[in-house]
């Protein structure tokens, strides 16, 4: 399935998504590039739609992509990333989001892809190192496994088929509900461990790999 309703949720990081995507949000559009705070609009988790999330083909079809140089097959088998977030600008910008409400969320398990699908998988990681400044021999298939293959379809979508996207990891803290952080300052620490870890430097395309802060204080709960 690659549109997956989720209905309303009332905690923890899918929750404060749903809230800020259904309503007015100054407080992250402040915090975005100007080439992304240009008609920005909201697509993915909408309460029209189910507050779905979208993956794979459904989500390239939802932003009105077509990868004409390397297809997504190619680079990565289907069951790919579930997008927490998805928003497009009026010049056809693409942001994907992914949003944490407490430290755990930061690290995933690695992948269980079959043979064929993790030699293809590992195959498209170790493409997209290069591009956010990591060695080759950067291990990306483990405990980062996720924020890893987050970036690597920023990879696909940047730099192997020329699109204009971001990708913006969105840490809400306040979120009492779930023992998040109290404050931006609280997930720092983590952030780099991630970072020191994966063995992120500057690439390419690190400018267009974005972190935002939202205080849930400041959202106002629908």
């Amino acid at each position: 399935m690659t549109r997956i309703p989720q209905g309303p949720k009332k905690r923890g990081s899918q929750h404060w998504l749903q809230v800020l995507a259904n309503g007015p949000s100054p407080v992250l559009e402040a915090a975005l590039p100007e080439e992304v705070r240009r008609g920005f609009r909201w697509l993915s988790p909408l309460r029209a739609d189910e507050f779905a999330e979208y993956r794979d083909d459904s989500f390239l079809e939802l932003v009105g992509l077509t990868l004409d140089r390397i297809p997504r097959k190619s680079f990565w088998p289907a069951r790919g990333p579930v997008w927490d977030g998805l928003a497009v600008t009026s010049s056809g910008t693409v942001l994907m989001v992914e949003a944490k409400a407490n430290l755990p969320e930061l690290q995933s398990p690695p992948s269980k892809a079959r043979p064929r699908s993790a030699l293809l998988i590992r195959q498209s990681l170790d493409r997209a190192k290069g591009s956010f400044g990591a060695p080759e021999e950067a291990d990306w298939s483990n405990v980062y496994y996720q924020y890893a293959n987050r970036l690597a379809w920023l990879h696909l979508l940047r730099a192997e088929n020329g699109v204009a996207a971001y990708l913006l990891f969105l840490y809400f803290s306040g979120a009492s509900e779930v023992a998040g952080p109290a404050s931006a300052a609280e997930w720092l620490p983590a952030i780099d461990r991630a970072h020191r870890a994966l063995r992120l430097g500057t690439g390419p395309l690190t400018p267009y790999a974005l972190d935002a802060f939202v205080d849930v204080a400041t959202l106002a709960d629908a």
